[in-house]
C-alpha cells in the first residue's frame, strides 16, 4: 500500500506541494512563488502557464527532497485559490488571456449593473452571494466581452472556464490528451453561477450572465470515491495516482480543521482573512454582509454549509509594506518593527485596496491612513498594519454573532501570519476570546489531503481525523474592555473615511 498523501495547494502567491503521513503529519514540502501582475489600477492577474509549470515543479522538488516517488502517494488532493478565472483553449491548453485574480476589481461596473437592474437579489437568494468583484462570474463576462475571439470561440466548445483547481486538475490528468474538465462544489459555489439547493449550474443565472454553459467544468464531490480522474505517468509524478478530493482553499481550512459541526469555526489568514462557519446541511441566509457558501460534501453525503466572512488584504498589506514602502526587508520585520512601541499611536491603517468585502462590500472604498500626527513612525504603521488584520477579523465575528447568534468561545486560526506571534496576540485582544493555532497552521494543504483520503480509504471516517487535531500555542486576551471598544469605536470611525473615494460608473 502506498504510505503517503499528496496535496496541491495552488495559492494567490505562490503554489505549493506537501506531502503527509497517516497521522496527519507533514513529511515534506517545497513552495515556488509566482509573478503578481498588475497592468492598471485595480488589476490583478496570474499567467496561467507559469502556475502550472510552478507546481509541476513543487511536486517533484518535494518528492525529491524526501526520498519518495509518485507511487509511494496513495492519492492527490487539490486545494485553490478560489475565485481567480483561466479561460483557455482545450485543444491545445493555450490560456486565452491572463488569469483575472480573486483581487481584481475590474469588473465593478458589471457588478453595479446587476444591482441596477434588480438581478442581484436573484443572485442572493440562488448562489447566496452579493454581486461583486470579487467572484468568477463577472470575470467570465469580462472575458466574453473584452477578449477577441474567446465569446465566439465558447459557442464551439474551443473555450472552457475554470478556477485554478480545474486548471491544475486538467493539466494533470492530461490535458490536451484528455484531461478532466470537472471542479468541486465549494469552488463552483464562489462563482454566482450555482444553486446552493441543486449544486447544479443554474440555467437563470448562467442567462443573467451570458455564458455558455459548455463552457462550465462539471460539478463533483470535494471527496470523491470515484476520483476525478489519475495523474498521467508522465511528469510530475510518474505514476497513476487518483485525484480524489477538491477544495476551495478557505474550506480546506474548515476541513483541516476538522471544523465538522455546526458551530465550528475557523479564521485563515493569508494574502486575506477568511472566517468560516459551519452551520449544517442547510444553508443560512445571512443579512449582516456575510455570505453563503458550501463548507464541503463528501462522496454521497449532503452538503454542508457555512457562512463565511472574505477580507480582501490582510497579510498582503504586510507583502505591500515590504514591496512597494520598503518599510521592513521580510514578513517578520512587521512584527520586530511593531513591538518597538507599545500601541498605534493613534494611527489606524484601513487596506481597503481592492474595496472592502465582508461585511461591507464596498468597491468604492480605497486605502486610507488615519489619525496621523508627527509623534508617528514606520514603527507605528507596521502595527497598525497588523491591527488592520485583526479589527477586520472583529468585523466579521460581529456580523457572524448576529446571524448565527453563536458566540465564538474560542478561534481556530491558521496560516501564515499565525506564526507572527504579536498579530496573534492582538487578535485575542481585539475580539476578547482565546486565539488557538494547531500544529499544523498550513491547513489549506491538509484539508485537501483529507479530503483524497476519506474518498479512498486511507482514512476511516471524520472522528478519526479529529483525533489527529493538536493546539500549537493559545493566545490569551489582555486588554481590559475600555481599550478594546475604544480601539474598536476608532477603527470604525477609520473605515468610514475610505468610503466613497472611487466612481463606480
Amino acid at each position: 500500500m502506498a504510505d503517503f498523501i499528496g496535496a496541491v495547494d495552488q495559492g494567490t502567491t505562490s503554489s505549493r506541494f506537501m506531502i503527509f503521513d497517516h497521522g496527519g503529519n507533514e513529511v515534506a514540502r517545497h513552495q515556488l512563488e509566482h509573478e503578481q501582475i498588475m497592468p492598471r489600477s485595480g488589476w490583478v492577474e496570474h499567467d496561467p502557464v507559469e502556475i502550472w509549470e510552478r507546481t509541476n515543479s513543487v511536486m517533484q522538488t518535494a518528492l525529491r527532497t524526501c526520498g519518495l516517488s509518485g507511487t509511494d502517494l496513495h492519492a492527490l488532493g487539490i486545494t485553490n485559490q478560489r475565485e481567480t478565472t483561466v479561460v483557455w483553449d482545450p485543444r491545445n491548453g493555450r490560456p486565452y488571456c491572463n488569469a483575472i485574480v480573486w483581487q481584481d476589481t475590474r469588473t465593478d461596473s458589471i457588478a453595479k449593473a446587476l444591482e441596477d437592474t434588480g438581478h442581484g437579489e436573484v443572485i442572493r437568494r440562488k448562489a447566496g452571494l452579493p454581486p461583486a468583484t470579487y467572484f468568477s462570474g463577472g470575470k467570465i463576462k469580462w472575458i466574453l466581452d473584452h477578449v477577441e475571439g474567446v465569446r465566439a470561440a465558447a459557442e464551439r466548445g474551443h473555450a472552457v472556464f475554470g478556477t485554478t483547481d480545474s486548471w491544475v486538475l486538467w493539466n494533470l490528468t492530461g490535458g490536451p490528451d484528455g484531461g478532466i474538465h470537472a471542479t468541486d462544489v465549494t469552488n463552483a459555489s464562489r462563482t454566482m453561477l450555482m444553486n446552493l439547493e441543486t449544486l447544479d449550474w443554474d440555467e437563470e443565472l448562467l442567462e443573467i450572465f451570458g455564458v455558455p454553459r459548455a463552457m462550465l467544468p462539471v460539478i463533483r464531490p470535494s471527496s470523491d470515491p470515484e476520483a476525478y480522474g489519475r495523474t498521467r505517468t508522465s511528469r510530475p509524478l510518474r505514476a497513476a495516482v487518483p485525484v480524489a478530493g477538491v477544495l476551495g482553499d478557505q474550506q480546506a481550512a474548515t476541513v483541516g480543521q476538522v471544523c465538522f459541526e455546526p458551530g465550528e469555526a475557523k479564521n485563515t489568514y493569508g494574502t486575506g482573512n477568511f472566517l468560516l462557519l459551519n452551520t449544517g446541511t442547510t444553508p443560512v441566509r445571512s443579512k449582516h454582509g456575510l455570505l453563503t457558501t458550501v463548507a464541503y460534501r463528501f462522496g454521497t453525503g449532503p452538503a454542508v454549509y457555512a457562512l463565511e466572512g472574505s477580507i480582501a488584504v490582510t497579510g498582503s498589506a504586510v507583502q505591500w509594506l515590504r514591496d512597494q514602502m520598503k518599510v521592513i526587508r521580510d514578513a517578520g520585520d512587521s512584527e520586530r518593527l511593531a513591538r518597538t512601541v507599545d500601541d498605534n499611536g493613534g494611527m489606524y491603517f484601513v487596506p481597503a485596496f481592492s474595496g472592502l468585502f465582508a461585511p461591507y462590500w464596498r468597491s468604492d472604498a480605497r486605502g486610507a491612513i488615519v489619525g496621523l500626527a508627527r509623534y508617528n513612525t514606520n514603527a507605528h504603521l507596521a502595527r497598525a498594519t497588523l491591527e488592520a488584520i485583526c479589527y477586520q477579523s472583529r468585523d466579521v465575528v460581529e456580523a457572524m454573532e448576529q446571524d448565527s447568534g453563536v458566540h465564538l468561545d474560542v478561534l481556530k486560526a491558521d496560516g501564515g501570519v499565525t506564526a507572527n506571534d504579536l498579530c496573534m496576540q492582538i487578535q485575542a485582544d481585539v475580539l476578547g476570546v482565546p486565539v488557538s493555532r494547531p500544529v499544523v497552521a498550513e491547513t489549506t494543504a491538509l484539508g485537501a489531503a483529507y479530503a483524497a483520503g476519506l474518498a479512498t480509504g486511507y482514512w476511516r471516517d471524520e472522528a478519526e481525523l479529529r483525533e489527529h487535531w493538536q493546539e500549537s500555542k493559545r493566545w490569551e486576551p489582555q486588554w481590559d474592555e475600555d481599550r478594546r471598544n475604544r480601539g474598536y469605536t476608532d477603527w470604525k470611525r477609520a473605515v468610514q473615511r475610505t468610503l466613497d473615494w472611487v466612481r463606480v460608473e
